[in-house]
């Protein structure tokens, strides 16, 4: 990731953060949609998890210009995941769907270098989360 990037995406979540609420909302709701299978990862009341994504995504946001700061949080985030049923194949649809509630969320807003930003961001960190979590980042299939 670029500093520019890592600007674009900062500048972004600023917009974001005020309807961090509907941005959560809009986000199980998708993920829910589109892989239903992972709802019962989830508590019943989702007020809390909708709470802990966006802190999350905060302070992500906040450390991408010192990777160094946030790694140890994502790996403890990633181990956790396996503890809840979370598989390498969840990382994409997950990715999808945070893209997918950007877009939503910015309107227009949303670029095409935005969108390439949050996409390079998301891939160096669920890349090491995977490594992290399953010892190995599972290879594409071809």
């Amino acid at each position: 990731m670029t500093p520019e990037q890592v600007t674009l995406i900062q500048q972004s979540f600023s917009k974001v953060a005020p309807i961090s609420e509907t941005a959560a909302v809009l986000f199980y709701d998708r993920l829910f949609e589109v892989a239903p299978s992972v709802r019962a990862m989830f508590p019943e009341d989702m007020t809390e998890q909708r709470k802990k994504l966006m802190g999350m995504l905060a302070a992500v946001v906040g450390g991408l210009s010192n990777l160094e700061t946030i790694l140890p949080a994502a790996s403890a985030l990633a181990k956790r995941h396996v503890a809840y049923g979370a598989k390498a194949e969840h990382y994409p649809v997950v990715g999808a769907t945070l893209l997918w509630t950007l877009e939503k969320g910015l309107g227009e807003a949303w670029t095409p270098e935005l969108a390439t930003a949050w996409t390079d961001a998301y891939g160096v960190l669920s890349g090491y989360m995977m490594t992290e979590a399953y010892g190995a980042q599972p290879q594409a299939a071809e």
